[in-house]
């Protein structure tokens, strides 16, 4: 009988999850067997999993699973140095070049696993069968407004938190916005067809910030792109990969410009493909802004878990479009699942 074992997320204000109850009850009338770890910070309750017959075990005790277990989460697993034994379901960052995504091959290769990363999880035609990308757009838009509010104020963006809901969202930034009383931001979106672009967008449209949209006809002439410097906000939904042009050089810092907040949604300042060169780390929800350059200001928002700022939407959502593969994990030697490990094999290699 095939396993599947969610386990509890150990990342700070990491609240997602990959599988609802309803998903968990699915599962299991088809014959799979669900264990889902206890979690003082999962957005969705876990009376809702021992409702639909989940084996219901302590937090983190996944290590102790057994051996045929596949072992579901999302985000990174601790750095602690374990050697990986178990077929892991996460988002793994570890195929584009980055030092940490190394690290964790390396776990993988000394313990035998298998890494089955969520980001490659892709159908025939190479689409992704399951993103958090609209979510990801949408929270990461208004957290790159909150940069924006706090910059008229002379301030720099405080900390974030979650929201109830996407209404509460909208409530709260409308309301920071009157309490300016300034004139609306105009915002520049590259990547506006996508899953991501188009949360962003929605943001966007929803608190009056007069938006251009681009795509890939926009920006296949490889740069440069002036445009995004006559903006007050720029918003990067492209995932960086071989070919993606440089979006924000260096020399944009002291440019003569508009531009004074850059949202990196994308967000992948390690790999070698980041079309944003003005910064070289992540932000956090403690400290949401990064000020690259003082006067004129210029912040980098680049939190790398922004659909956890609206938890139990972004869950949901991404739970409906994984489902119908979790379904498959009786056939791991087909399908995405193939696919998955074939990529993984690729890349362990190198190692």
């Amino acid at each position: 009988m095939t396993h599947l074992w969610v386990r509890a997320e150990q990342r700070d204000h990491e609240q997602r999850v990959g599988l609802t109850p309803e998903g968990a009850k699915a599962l299991i009338d088809a014959g799979v067997n669900v264990t889902v770890e206890r979690s003082t910070s999962r957005a969705i309750p876990i009376d809702g999993y021992a409702e639909a017959g989940c084996e219901i075990v302590p937090e983190n005790t996944w290590p102790d699973a057994p051996d045929g277990t596949i072992i579901f989460g999302l985000k990174e697993l601790p750095d602690d140095g374990r050697s990986l034994k178990h077929r892991h379901i996460m988002f793994g960052h570890a195929y584009k070049g980055q030092p940490s995504g190394q690290v964790l091959l390396k776990r993988f290769k000394a313990g035998g696993g298998t890494l089955l990363d969520l980001e490659y999880l892709v159908d025939e035609a190479g689409q992704r069968v399951a993103a958090f990308g609209y979510w990801a757009g949408y929270a990461g838009a208004a957290v790159a407004l909150k940069c924006w509010i706090a910059q008229q104020k002379g301030d720099l963006a405080g900390p974030v938190g979650t929201c109830a809901s996407s209404s509460h969202m909208l409530a709260d930034l409308q309301e920071q916005l009157v309490r300016i009383g300034t004139q609306r931001p105009t915002a520049l979106i590259i990547g506006a067809l996508g899953r991501v672009g188009t949360g962003a967008a929605d943001l966007c449209q929803a608190m009056g910030v007069a938006t251009t949209k681009w795509d890939m006809a926009e920006t296949a002439h490889g740069g440069p792109f002036p445009e995004i410097l006559t903006h007050d906000i720029f918003l990067n939904c492209i995932l960086a990969r071989p070919g993606t042009p440089v979006f924000v050089l260096v020399a944009a810092k002291t440019a003569m410009r508009r531009l004074s907040v850059i949202g990196d949604i994308a967000c992948d300042p390690e790999s070698d493909f980041s079309p944003i060169k003005v910064y070289d780390r992540v932000t956090s929800w403690d400290a949401p802004a990064l000020r690259v350059h003082e006067t004129p200001p210029l912040d980098v928002m680049a939190i790398d878990n922004l659909p956890s700022l609206l938890p139990t939407e972004s869950s949901e959502d991404f739970a409906a479009q994984l489902l119908p593969s979790l379904l498959q994990l009786d056939r791991l030697d087909q399908g995405v699942w193939e696919r998955a490990k074939a990529t993984f094999e690729q890349h362990i290699e190198r190692v």
